[in-house]
């Protein structure tokens, strides 16, 4: 069977704004992924399960966005990689960003988890200035 079973036009994206950050809610990871690959958008997957810290966050991020070594595991940093040096690498295809089961610990609570999405929502605007989609997706454990 080679026809495929959606047209492009028809992705889970299709009515998703280009540059979000929003609740997985009903959608699927392998179908964002797949979202991904038929728009050609650059695909970033990090299951945060097994943070307790934000040291932990930044370090699961670091293992799994294969960020550069120097990252300064900061926010700061966080959205320096996210933006500055892919920026400078050339025009950019897009972004769908799934952050996994974010941790609901006590050493991660709401004003942390408040923190890590609003570097992932600055992110955002920072592409969204240059027309280029980024969308996030996340769920809590």
């Amino acid at each position: 069977m080679d026809t495929p079973l959606r047209k492009p036009t028809e992705t889970p994206l299709r009515n998703v704004r280009t540059n979000i950050v929003q609740a997985i809610r009903a959608y699927r990871i392998p179908d964002l992924q797949a979202a991904a690959e038929s728009l050609g958008a650059h695909f970033l997957y990090a299951n945060l399960a097994h943070a307790q810290t934000k040291a932990d966050i930044f370090e699961l991020l670091s293992t799994q966005f294969h960020l550069p070594a120097h990252f300064g595991k900061n926010w700061d940093a966080l959205y320096d990689c996210l933006t500055d040096p892919i920026s400078k690498a050339g025009p950019q295809p897009g972004f769908v960003v799934v952050l996994d089961q974010i941790p609901t610990t006590p050493k991660f609570d709401k004003e942390v988890r408040e923190q890590l999405l609003d570097v992932f929502r600055d992110t955002a605007d920072f592409w969204a200035e240059r027309k280029i989609a980024f969308r996030c997706f996340y769920s809590f454990l």
